[in-house]
């Protein structure tokens, strides 16, 4: 259950149903989800939010299908089953097999544990690790 209702385009401040139309142009969809909706509440949040994640997340260096499953693993080891659930569909819009899934899962695990580890052992960074460019 959410903490702020989530608004409808008829109860959304014009300013975040400004926003609402932007996402709806860019993702070429008439759906607005939750995540925006709880946002709406503040325009100035949701606006700026939007146009961060939009640059961040557009093609660049790494290709949008990478960035989804770095999403998916950072939301996944920080708990967010709302980013967990909506960069799954995003990757799965985006090309991830069954396959890469399963991988990406794995890999998750691995660092999981070998991060807890490392951390419980108070284990220290090796100097060449630590060296620049």
């Amino acid at each position: 259950m959410a903490t702020v209702a989530l608004l409808s385009d008829e109860a959304a401040p014009a300013e975040s149903r400004a926003v609402f139309e932007a996402i709806r142009t860019a993702r070429q969809t008439d759906y607005v989800n939750n995540f925006w909706r709880a946002l709406a509440h503040d325009p100035a949040l949701l606006r700026v939010t939007w146009e961060r994640a939009s640059e961040v997340m557009a093609p660049g260096a790494l290709d949008p299908l990478v960035k989804e499953l770095v999403y998916l693993a950072v939301s996944t080891a920080n708990g967010c089953a709302y980013c967990v659930h909506s960069h799954t569909a995003a990757a799965r819009a985006k090309g991830m097999t069954p396959e890469q899934h399963g991988e990406l899962l794995a890999v998750i695990a691995m660092a999981s544990q070998t991060n807890a580890l490392a951390t419980a052992l108070g284990v220290p960074v090796d100097e060449r690790f630590q060296e620049g460019p």
